[in-house]
This record gives C-alpha cells, sequence and structure tokens, in this order.
C-alpha cells in the first residue's frame, strides 16, 4: 500500500486597494490574494512534486454611490438606506453637510458644491453609480434648468468619467393633458429622462413615484407628511378595483396615484445600484415591488 503525505505552507493573504483616484473609471473593488505551496510523495513515486505557489486572486465588489442632492428629503433618506447596506456615499449638494446629528450622518462624505460648477474629477472618483434628486419649482425657466439642465449635465458628466450606472428621480406624469406636462417641470424632467435612457440604455435607471411622503425636515423642523401619504395610500389600495374605470380620466391619477414612502424610494434606488438587471423606467407599483426585493436582502 501506498502512502502519500501532504505538507502545504501557511497561507500568506495579501490585500490590495485599488486606488480609486488613479482608475476612477473602474468599479471600486479589493484584491485578496492567497499563495498556497503544497507538495506531495508517494512510497512508490520516484519523482517529487513539488508546485510554485499558486496565485489565486479574488475581486471582491463594493459599491462607491454619489446622492446628488443628498442633503434633502429625498436625498438623504437614500444615503441613509446606502449606508444602512454598507454602502460608501457620497452626497453633493449646496448646503454640503445637514445640521442634524444621526448616526449615519457620521458616514457619509458630505461635499458642497452647485452641480454647475462642479469638479467632476473630485465628486466622482472611484464612483460605481450616481443618484440624482435634483429638482425643483418656480419660474418656468427656472425649472426647466433644475429639473432638465442640471440633470443632463450631471448624467452626461457621469458617462464622460466611465461611470457604469446613474438613477434618476423623476415623476408620475398624472394622467396629465399634454397642454400642462408642457410646463417647465415635466418638460425639464422629460428631458433629464431621455439622457439617462440615451446614454446609459442599459444600466439607466427612471424612477417614477408620485406624491413621496414621510417626515421632512425644513429649516429645523420635521413636517410629517406620513400623516397624510400613508393613510391615503392604504385608502387608494384598498379602493383599487373600483377606481380602476377612472383612471383612463384625463388628470384622473391626481387623486387616484398612490402616494410613495420615501423609504420606499430609497430602497428601490439601492435596488438599482445593486442588481446590473435592473434598468429602465419605472412606475410607482415597480418602485414598490423593487422596494419590498432589497429591504431584506444583506448585501454587506
Amino acid at each position: 500500500m501506498s502512502l502519500l503525505s501532504s505538507s502545504v505552507s501557511p497561507l500568506s493573504i495579501q490585500r490590495s486597494a485599488i486606488s480609486a483616484r488613479a482608475c476612477p473609471r473602474n468599479r471600486a473593488s479589493t484584491q485578496l490574494r492567497l499563495n498556497v505551496k503544497s507538495s506531495y510523495a508517494a512510497s512508490n513515486v520516484g519523482e517529487d512534486f513539488s508546485s510554485a505557489p499558486i496565485d489565486v486572486v479574488a475581486d471582491v465588489k463594493t459599491e462607491r454611490v454619489v446622492v446628488l442632492g443628498g442633503n434633502g428629503f429625498v436625498g438623504s433618506a437614500i444615503c441613509k438606506a446606502a449606508v444602512s447596506k454598507g454602502i460608501e456615499v457620497v452626497s453633493l449638494s449646496r448646503s454640503g453637510r445637514p445640521s442634524y446629528s444621526d448616526s449615519w450622518v457620521d458616514q457619509v462624505t458630505w461635499m458642497a458644491g452647485d452641480v454647475f460648477y462642479a469638479r467632476w474629477d473630485e465628486v466622482l472618483v472611484g464612483a460605481t453609480a450616481v443618484v440624482s434628486t435634483l429638482g425643483g419649482f418656480g419660474s418656468d425657466d427656472q425649472m426647466k434648468k433644475i429639473n432638465g439642465e442640471a440633470n443632463i449635465l450631471a448624467i452626461d458628466a457621469a458617462k464622460d468619467f466611465g461611470i457604469p450606472k446613474f438613477i434618476l428621480i423623476s415623476v408620475h406624469d398624472y394622467n396629465l393633458p399634454s397642454f400642462l406636462l408642457s410646463s417647465g417641470y415635466f418638460t425639464g424632467k422629460r428631458r433629464a429622462e431621455q439622457e439617462v435612457l440615451s446614454k446609459y440604455p442599459n444600466s439607466g435607471v427612471v424612477l417614477r413615484p408620485a406624491f413621496i411622503y414621510g417626515k421632512r425636515r425644513v429649516d429645523g423642523f420635521e413636517i410629517p407628511l406620513d400623516l397624510i401619504g400613508e393613510p391615503l395610500e392604504r385608502l387608494l389600495g384598498a379602493t383599487e378595483n373600483f377606481t380602476k374605470a377612472l383612471n383612463s380620466l384625463p388628470a384622473s391619477d391626481l387623486l387616484l396615484a398612490p402616494p410613495v414612502s420615501v423609504d420606499d424610494v430609497a430602497w428601490a434606488v439601492i435596488n438599482a445600484v445593486v442588481d446590473d438587471d435592473f434598468f429602465g423606467v419605472f412606475t410607482i407599483e415597480q418602485i414598490k415591488e423593487a422596494a419590498s426585493k432589497i429591504k431584506s436582502v444583506s448585501i454587506l
């Protein structure tokens, strides 16, 4: 009977982080290298087989998300959700770091700046996805600028820097007649949507929520929008079968479009960040489905 003896040298593990600054166009990753040296000898075998060190390289993908408007109502919810899933977060907003102190706030890199004057080489370094919550109301020209031009500028910058994914928070059209959709708010949003889908045909994400509710902080005060939105969402969900016949009426969704929790919007964004098969335009119900899918999933 031949005897087989084996010896495995201790594993030497060398971790080397790829510099995101040196390679801003690639996903951030960490390399794990294992050097294994083995020798085998049998009593009836004359040769001594000694292998050279075996290099096993494993890329452990990590996410680094840039949130435009991360200090706002929707943006802060996205930052908080991302941090809870172990995702590295950078926020760019004009006000920079928020004034309140929550535990997750310290885990975000806060940058103060205007999208129109941003130093993208600093903002986007190492990013794997960009999320834009940019939007607002005002004069027609102002709405076209912030809802459209600002987003388009950010989309083009992300594409130029090789960021693989862009996620845009847009808006439900509420079944409005075309002459109302010609306002600066909607035309700006739709122009931004077109830019995302054109520049990122296989990885761009457009979320179209209706009224977003939650606890909104404004000038140090907390506005409990959930006291309105949550009961209304339940009511419309319970009466959906009775109101379907009204959905075809112009502007019917001003009353019938279900509100969406700000947390559900945030979780849908996180799902878009981590799921490469999640792209395209997503409606209210699809946003809620995506949120439900990612909530209980560990991605650490």
